[in-house]
This record gives structure tokens, sequence and C-alpha cells, in this order.
């Protein structure tokens, strides 16, 4: 909870700092607006664009030899009047995020689920992508080089890291990886051809609402194309626990699990009970790789988490 009122003081700051900026220019600053009404307006934009715009799926169906397997969108019009708009497309699907106590529709078109691992909300994936807003101008764009993104904030020496937009890991969950890849004699990666493709489509509220970035205005619903290649199932702290498994209360939120009220999440703490005892020496890995769970006075809490037993 500590955390979270932190971050949500960084943020109000950050707006209000925004704000004292733009008086400083002489300009009027734009009114918080609310999340609510917000996310029915963008909801409106987004389910306008995927019905005016398709994705290249006959190249899926039929791909080329040279096909490089990215998503690209375009509008339905003039050449291109014939095409099935995305909204249309079975692999079309919505999720309902909650976020700030607003319900937010994220859509997140699968043109290939992928065969090899799945991330939890707490893994670590390892994608391409190119970001574009509504109008298909690109703010960012990492085709060529994977990048390992934490589907979950965490701690790294006293500093938080890993901090994504919202409506992003919640559309990355969505694909696998790939089942694995070749060395080739330069070093360089060829990934089978069963990885992750597809498109994340979000409100603004699942991104940066009213927080402007570069190329991106405020209030602007934006649209992530990616590839999904390998998933790394996390263990942020190295505790021998993986990170999904740190999440007590099962609500998918690891910042609020902190068993030591010391300021830092468990999935960040390599002594989750703060009792000196690392809590890598106060779980059992077995030989299989299931994890064991002592409670040396039976009270019901395992040592790890028991600051009275170490």
């Amino acid at each position: 909870m500590r955390l979270n009122k932190i971050l949500t003081i960084c943020l109000l700051a950050f707006l209000v700092f925004s704000c004292d900026k733009d008086d400083d220019n002489g300009s009027t600053p734009v009114p918080l607006r609310d999340r609510g009404e917000q996310a029915i307006a963008d909801d409106q934009a987004l389910i306008e664009y995927l019905s005016t715009h398709f994705y290249n799926y006959e190249e899926f169906e039929d791909p080329a030899e040279d096909f490089d397997y990215i998503v690209r969108l375009d509008t339905i019009a003039g050449e291109n009047a014939d095409k099935t708009p995305i909204i249309e497309s079975e692999k079309l699907i919505t999720k309902t995020v909650n976020n700030q106590g607003v319900d937010q529709q994220l859509y997140v078109l699968v043109v290939r689920e992928g065969e090899g691992q799945k991330p939890t909300f707490a893994d670590s994936t390892y994608v391409t992508y190119q970001g574009e807003l509504l109008t298909g101008t690109v703010f960012d764009s990492r085709l060529k080089s994977p990048t390992w993104f934490s589907l979950t904030p965490y701690f790294n020496r006293s500093s938080i890291e890993g901090t994504l937009v919202e409506g992003f890991p919640e559309g990355l969950e969505e694909f696998r990886g790939a089942t694995g890849f070749t060395t080739n004699p330069d070093n360089t990666i060829t990934w089978n051809n069963d990885f992750g493709v597809g498109s994340i489509f979000m409100p603004s509220g699942l991104a940066y609402f009213a927080a402007a970035q570069p190329k991106i205005p405020s209030y602007s619903p934006i649209i992530f194309n990616i590839n999904m290649y390998r998933v790394n199932e996390a263990d942020h702290d190295r505790d021998g626990i993986p990170s999904y498994m740190e999440d007590l209360d099962g609500d998918e939120d690891l910042l609020n699990d902190d068993t030591d009220d010391d300021g830092v999440p468990n999935h960040s703490d390599p002594d989750d009970d703060g009792d000196g005892t690392p809590t890598r020496e106060e779980i059992v890995i077995n030989e299989d790789g299931t994890i064991s769970f002592p409670d040396s006075n039976n009270n019901g809490t395992p040592d790890y988490l028991d600051p009275d037993t170490f």
C-alpha cells in the first residue's frame, strides 16, 4: 500500500509540475478529465478504428517465403475497400480491465497465439513491437531487435523498474513465445516460426491518460503491434520462489504483498518476513522443481513468512 501511495504522489506531482510549466508559458493547462467518461469516449474511438481498419490477414493466410510475420494496419478505403474490418475478425478478443476503479475495454488481436510458454502476469517477455496512434503516427518502433519486458514492476537496488502502461502487459498475457530457436554461424538467432503475433488496442486509461508523451498527446488511445519470441518465468529477487507465487492475496498486484512491511514487496525482497534468514533458506526446492514450504512451529504460516521462525 505504501508503494502505491508513493506512485500516486509521483504521478500527481508530475501532473502539477506540467500544469505549472504550462502556466509559465502563458498557455491554458488541460483540465484533468473524468476517467469514466474518458473510458467511454476512448472505447467509441477504438470501435470506430476497428470498424474502419484491417490488418494484413491475407499475408498471414498465404505467407510468402520471405514474409516477416509483422502485423500491418491500414484503412478500409480505395483499393482496400473490400477488406474485412478488424472488429469482425474471430481473432479479436475483448478484455475488461479495471484500472483506478474504472472498467476499461482492451482489444487484443491474436493473429497467432504462439506455441511456446505463456506468461503469467508476473513474468518477463522478449518481444518486438511498434507503437502507433489511431491516426497512424508511429511513436516507437523496435521491430528489428527484441526487448525484454517485465510484466510487473519490481525493486532493483531501491529503484522501481519494469513499470509499463497497464494495457501492455494485459495484452501480452494473451500470447505465447516460440518453442525454440537456432543459433546461426554469425551468432544471430532464428526463432522457430511459431511465436506469438498480434496487436493490442488500448484506451488512454490503460495507457498514459493525461500525461502527454513525445508524439503521444494527452488522452490518446494507442496501439502496439507485437511479436513475442520468448517467456521467462520471473523470480525478481532470486529467492527461489517464482514471482507469480508471491501474490499472496491473489489479486495479481505484487506491489501490495509486503509481509515484513519494509516497503519492498515480497517478489523483490530476498527475506520476505524480515527475520534475517533469507527466504531461499526457509523453503525447499525439490528435485522435480516443485517447492515445499516448511512450517516448523505448525502455526499455519510457512517459515519464510513467519518472523518468529528462522
